[in-house]
């Protein structure tokens, strides 16, 4: 298994992401684009970066600079219990409320407003388990 947020594991996660349908599907179906970061609370810069054009990855791999739309930071233990178990839409509140997932850049309230976005954001974190 790769580094997480490595190259390679963010190559693994962009396949396992076009192959799921409540993800990649459902952003494909509202012309989703977005460049999102994940990373950890301590680092400068995110680790990883995923790009997603109409709801597909389109490229990942080590972050380089790219201008965000999200920037996601949490611990090591907290991707790990994440992509093991998965997070629901109680977990991901518990979670931002506490301080256990950051957004660095992009706003939270906005994306669980709109069921569109949050049924898939949600579901990424379980396809992370799966790079």
């Amino acid at each position: 298994m790769s580094e997480l947020f490595s190259a390679d594991w963010m190559s693994n996660y962009a396949e396992a992401w076009n192959t799921e349908p409540e993800l990649a599907g459902e952003l494909e179906k509202i012309d989703f684009n977005s460049t999102i970061g994940y990373g950890f609370p301590d680092d400068e810069q995110p680790a990883g970066v995923l790009v997603v054009e109409k709801g597909k990855a389109v490229k990942a791999g080590s972050y380089s600079g790219e201008a965000l739309n999200w920037d996601l930071r949490a611990s090591n233990d907290s991707w790990q219990k994440w992509m093991g178990e998965g997070i629901g839409m109680t977990g991901l509140g518990i979670a931002f409320t506490s301080g256990k997932l950051k957004f660095k850049v992009g706003d939270y309230k906005s994306m669980l407003k709109d069921p569109r976005m949050a049924g898939p954001f949600i579901k990424s974190f379980s396809v992370m388990g799966k790079a």
